[in-house]
């Protein structure tokens, strides 16, 4: 999620509608300037006894942001207190019940991504062996339940704390108890745009059963293989799911604008701190017609901060953030931007991604991203099979693509290699959530403790 104070401000008033739609429009960039930002998150626990540390206990979350300043970290202070960090690789910052993320810098290729990442994961494990800390690579914790969380002291996560219980079922497990790896991606006008969110849109299921890897629940399996994917069918229907509307005729950056107007907002950032605004409406704010700011016209930034509060698969910005993967061990995280850049940023590759999705309707879109959670490769494809029967050809398109960019490192190597850990999975025909259940009615003996260990950074 994001942290306020490390974004960019941008406080013009909006004074019509057009802002809004030109603020997507600000986003196109030539292909020669397209960017890749990484976002991956994990779980802090405690080596001794595999708590999640609070903000504020000796060695805990306040004191693993203070250390990794050692390695030219910025703080960056919320009410008097540090709730992240910016620097050259970008900006980690802390999810509700204190998940480290790395939102990385925009880059230019895989190649950078990949050193980014190494640097991030040494500077947190240095840091971690200090105060005796370990972070694990899940889609969802695998034993912890709600009440043995902590909350970060931020000031929008109280407001969503608040406000979820309101609208589904599952909020606060997709707050407290998720981990993601996300990748952002540029276009270069509308039309590329368009047919990059449909191409994600629709094949964002499998991206979900690649890296699906949250089957235990409270130290048990939970009967799904990304049950942090299952959350996100009762978090908020308002704000999530599959965009049927990407599809129709005349999609662009007015519809997306329609769109996040018609979810409700959470808050106001003014003078350093969150107002509740949850379940008003943007359009009220438009109008100066607020009910917690009366007579107050809205800024693009806060147009930016309302725009983070839509969770849909895909999400439109200043580009378009792919969101449907677990979080994962060190080795996966290159691998996702792999898969998205390789389909995405060549334009054989996107045509060809296209003419794999092209046909499938609304009804069937929707029924594979229902079923994913809990079949993984194994949920049926619209006109028969499976969804493991498409992706080995789909991760060949993204090899071409990925290929066609030339993009090489100081050996030589292209791209390609980081695509290697989803061909394994392909062709295991297992996802990480099957290989850990296993394990689990194997040589755990049903004890899942055993994933401090084996999944740890």
């Amino acid at each position: 999620m994001s942290t306020k104070t490390v974004s960019k401000s941008n406080a013009a008033v909006i004074e019509h509608r057009d802002q809004l739609v030109q603020s997507f429009a600000k986003g196109e960039k030539p292909a020669d300037r397209w960017r890749i930002g990484t976002e991956h998150e994990k779980f802090v626990y405690s080596l001794a006894d595999h708590h999640a540390p609070s903000y504020d206990e000796p060695g805990g979350i306040r004191d693993l942001l203070a250390a990794l300043t050692d390695y030219g970290w910025h703080p960056v202070e919320e009410g008097g207190k540090v709730i992240a960090l910016a620097g050259d690789d970008g900006a980690i910052s802390l999810e509700p019940a204190g998940q480290f993320e790395l939102s990385g810098a925009p880059l230019d290729n895989l190649h950078q991504t990949c050193a980014e990442t190494g640097r991030h994961l040494e500077q947190v494990k240095a840091i971690g062996d200090r105060f005796g800390i370990g972070f694990l690579g899940m889609g969802m914790w695998p034993d912890k339940t709600r009440a043995e969380l902590p909350i970060m002291p931020k000031g929008r996560y109280a407001i969503m704390l608040r406000h979820m219980p309101r609208v589904g079922t599952m909020g606060l497990d997709m707050m407290l108890r998720t981990c993601t790896i996300q990748v952002n991606l540029d276009y270069a006008s509308e039309a590329d745009m368009v047919k990059k969110f449909r191409v994600g849109l629709a094949l964002q299921p499998l991206a979900t059963a690649l890296f699906a890897n949250s089957p235990f629940t409270e130290g048990k399996p939970n009967g799904m293989l990304s049950y942090r994917s299952h959350i996100w069918s009762d978090t908020d229907p308002a704000r999530t799911g599959m965009l049927p509307f990407v599809f129709e005729d005349g999609f662009g950056y007015d519809r997306y604008a329609e769109y996040a107007l018609d979810v409700p907002m959470y808050f106001v950032y003014r003078d350093g701190r969150y107002i509740d605004a949850a379940g008003l409406s943007f359009r009220d704010f438009l109008k100066g017609e607020l009910s917690v700011l009366p007579g107050e016209l809205p800024t693009l930034d806060d147009w930016n901060d309302h725009l983070s509060t839509a969770f849909p698969e895909v999400r439109l910005k200043t580009f378009l953030e792919m969101r449907g993967a677990d979080g994962g061990p060190w080795g996966r995280i290159c691998a996702l931007p792999a898969l998205w850049v390789g389909l995405l940023y060549d334009g054989a590759a996107l045509d060809a991604a296209w003419d794999v999705v092209k046909h499938w309707t609304l009804e069937e879109r929707q029924a594979l991203r229902d079923s994913v959670p809990r079949l993984a490769l194994d949920a049926p494809i619209p006109g028969g099979g499976k969804l493991r029967d498409i992706a080995g050809a789909v991760l060949d398109i993204a090899n071409a693509g990925l290929a066609a960019r030339n993009r090489t490192d100081a050996s030589g190597s292209n791209e390609t290699g980081f695509l290697d850990p989803l061909r394994e999975i392909v062709r295991s025909g297992k996802v990480p959530a099957e290989l850990l259940l296993e394990k689990y009615h194997g040589p755990w003996g049903g004890d899942v403790s055993h994933i401090y260990e084996e999944m740890r950074f």
